[in-house]
Formats: structure tokens, sequence, C-alpha cells
């Protein structure tokens, strides 16, 4: 009886270990032949980027790779602390920078579908002051402003279309006059100090007629605030991640969560400098919505993956299917310049939707892909992509800042599409 009571401890014990082991799990696991992939050309990815880590080239990395609805893939390596000596885990969380604007583009696509705002509404009708933004021309050296030909709308913001740039990205005395980036300025300024500023600031383009990338989803991120009268965490935080279970998503990274926070190198690895990584353990002064939110592969990939589902995932419907028919289709004219390749190399030849940037043809783009990708990255070297075509999600994640990430997203780009034999 003794014996038979241990051997039922036993098994309780294996199945509640197994029933964790698969609620960890962000997405459905199978293996990855059943869907698709082949397991030897899957097991280069850990090759390479086992090389590369021992070389000095990047701390650590988690990749996940989910098709036709099934998680296929998804392992961690090297270190999430380097300096420490931490290893790298599956549930590691990273700063993910501009892949915060997806998110907050599905919440401005959410109160758009419930009547709130629409595409065509000028940003003067939340902040009355940016609709008075003149546009910087330089001529002989000397900065002129002209009046804006039309105001900027929440479509030019969701487009990066809206004549707003980040400082940072050039020298002229209108880039000048812009704070310098997303977390630069919400490091900075809080929200109404934000607005203020760019209020004192000039266009770099009229409205509705360039590409050029820049604070656009910050001021789209104030105008949920102003919705809601809630900090945008916590609008994105009841409306999208609590809805999707994405509990490791935040702005602010708690303290009990600290220990799993990806850290760079100390020096970038081709320059040998210094490196700057942005610390979300740390408050800023705004909730901004253009690159100031930490997340895991496995939160971002439920993301994704309701993306691919056209809105929703399991119970929870976000959106409904034809606002991401809309959201991910190309929304620029053959009439506007596009500069998506000065602001993302990789990007090159890519069109761009609500937020996020888009593929319109199989050939052209330096990277593969099928027509109908829908892809952004951060900064701080994490990226991903969802291919329709091809039932696929990805998601890379590595707190690799400098140059180098164009190469990890050229890299897992080619090692995911090799590994596809259906």
């Amino acid at each position: 009886m003794r014996q038979s009571s241990h051997k039922y401890l036993f098994l309780l014990s294996y199945l509640a270990l197994s029933f964790a082991a698969t609620a960890a799990d962000p997405l459905p696991v199978s293996r990855p032949e059943s869907v698709g992939l082949s397991p030897e050309k899957l097991a280069n990815i850990e090759k390479i980027l086992r090389a590369d880590i021992e070389k000095g080239r990047i701390p650590g990395a988690v990749v996940a790779i989910a098709r036709k609805g099934r998680l296929a893939y998804y392992e961690a390596f090297g270190y999430t602390d380097k300096e420490a000596g931490t290893p790298m885990t599956k549930d590691a969380i990273f700063a993910i920078a501009s892949m915060t604007k997806p998110m907050v583009g599905v919440a401005i696509m959410q109160i758009m579908e419930e009547t709130r705002l629409q595409m065509s509404d000028p940003a003067s009708r939340w902040f009355p002051e940016l609709g008075k933004l003149p546009v910087g021309v330089v001529k002989n050296g000397v900065m002129e402003s002209v009046p804006a030909r039309r105001q900027m709308t929440v479509q030019d913001l969701l487009r990066h279309t809206s004549g707003l740039t980040y400082g940072a990205r050039g020298s002229t005395a209108m880039h000048k006059s812009q704070p310098p980036s997303s977390g630069g300025a919400a490091g900075q300024y809080n929200a109404v100090e934000f607005i203020e500023a760019l209020a004192k600031s000039h266009l770099l383009y009229q409205p509705g007629t360039t590409w050029d990338y820049g604070l656009s989803i910050d001021v789209l991120g104030m105008i949920l605030e102003k919705e809601h009268n809630q900090k945008l965490g916590a609008i994105l935080n009841e409306r999208i991640w609590k809805p999707l279970g994405m509990v490791d998503t935040h702005f602010l990274v708690p303290a009990e969560k600290v220990k799993r926070y990806a850290r760079a190198l100390k020096n970038d690895p081709d320059t040998g400098k210094a490196q700057a990584s942005t610390d979300l353990t740390r408050p800023n002064k705004f909730d901004c919505g253009g690159g100031c939110s930490a997340s895991t592969a496995g939160d971002y990939i439920r993301f994704g993956q309701m993306l691919l589902n056209r809105g929703r995932l399991g119970d929870a419907r976000i959106l409904s299917s034809r606002t991401v028919d809309y959201m991910t289709a190309n929304h620029l004219t053959r009439d506007m310049a596009n500069y998506i390749a000065d602001a993302d190399p990789t990007k090159a030849d890519y069109e761009f939707g609500l937020t996020m940037a888009v593929r319109t043809s199989a050939g052209g783009p330096t990277m593969m892909g099928s027509p109908g990708v829908f892809t952004w990255s951060g900064a701080s070297g994490t990226d991903f992509w969802v291919d329709p075509k091809e039932q696929l999600v990805v998601v890379f994640m590595s707190a690799g800042p400098g140059s180098i990430r164009w190469h990890y997203r050229r890299l897992i780009n080619a090692l995911v599409y090799q590994s596809l034999v259906d």
C-alpha cells in the first residue's frame, strides 16, 4: 500500500511538472517536421549563434518560431548578463525598443473600431498646438519656416508620414528642433513637456509626402492616454497584454523580474567603444509608445500569432480580421518619398502599413520572404516578422544594440527560410 502511494505521488508530481512545462510554452507545441520545418536545418541556428557568442559577437539570444499556429522552435543561447555570467533563459526580458510601435498601433486600431477616432482626424484634435507646426526649409544655409499645406493626421502618424523625425537622425536645423529619440524624449520630458517640445519644433517634410522615421508613434501614445485618461502602459496591459497572456511585457521591469533583464555587452564588438544599453529597470518620465517597453520572446510571439490569426488568439479577440488586413496593407502611395532603408537597411524596398513595414513583392528586398510579410525591429537588437503565406511567425531577441543588429536580422531570416521543407 505504501509502495502504491509513493507511485501515485510520483505520478502526480510528474504530471504537475509536465503541465508546468507545457503551461510555460507561449503557444501549442509541435515537432518541427510536423509543421514543415527541418530539425536538421533548424540546428544551424544553435550552431551559428553559439559560435558567435563564443567569439563575443553577442551576449546571447532567444529565438521563437511558430508555424501553422504551433510553436516549433523555442531556444535560448548564451548569457542574459555576460559580465555577471548569468545564463540566458527562454523567459529573459529584453528592451524591445521600436517593437513597441506595433502594439501601440493595435491599440489605436481598437479605438478606431470603436469610432473614437478616424484615420483622417488631425493630431490637433487632441493637441491643438500640433496643428500649427511649420515646415522647415533650408535656403542658403539658413532655415526658413513655411506653412504646412495640411495638418498631420492619425494615418500620417501611423505610417510615419507626419513630417516628424528623430532629432538624432540628422544634423539639420529641423532635426535639432525635435527630441533626439523616443527613449531620449522619455528620459528628458514628462508627457506635457514632450508635446510642448514638439510644438516648438519644425517639421522636416510636408505632412503626407515622405516616409521618415521619428516620433510619430509617441504622439499616438499620447492620444491613447487622452482617450482613456490612463497611462499608456495601463492601456496596453488592459487591452492587449493581459488578454493575450503577455505577462512579462512592461514599460518598467518590476523589481522581482530584474534578474531576467538582458544586458548588452560592455563594448560594441565592431567598434570596441562603450555600448549604451537601454535600462528599463528605471522609470522613464512617460511611457513612450515609440520605443520604451520590454518583453520576452514568448510574449511577443503570442502578439505576432494574434496578428497572423487576423486579430484573434484563443478566446481573445483583439481586433477584427478586416482591421488587421487594413493595418498590414501598404499605406504609402507612389508620389511619396520612402526613406525606410535609411532607418533600417534590412527593410530596403519594403513599403509601409500602419506601424509595420510591409513586403509587396517576392523579389527586390535583400532578405527572403513572401508578398504580404509584415515586420518591424528594435534598435536594442530585436526583430519579428509574420509571413501569412507560410503561416510563419518569428521572434528574435538579443541585447545587441550596435550596427551588428543588421547582420543578425539577415542571418535569422536566412536560417529560418532555409529550414522550410514544404
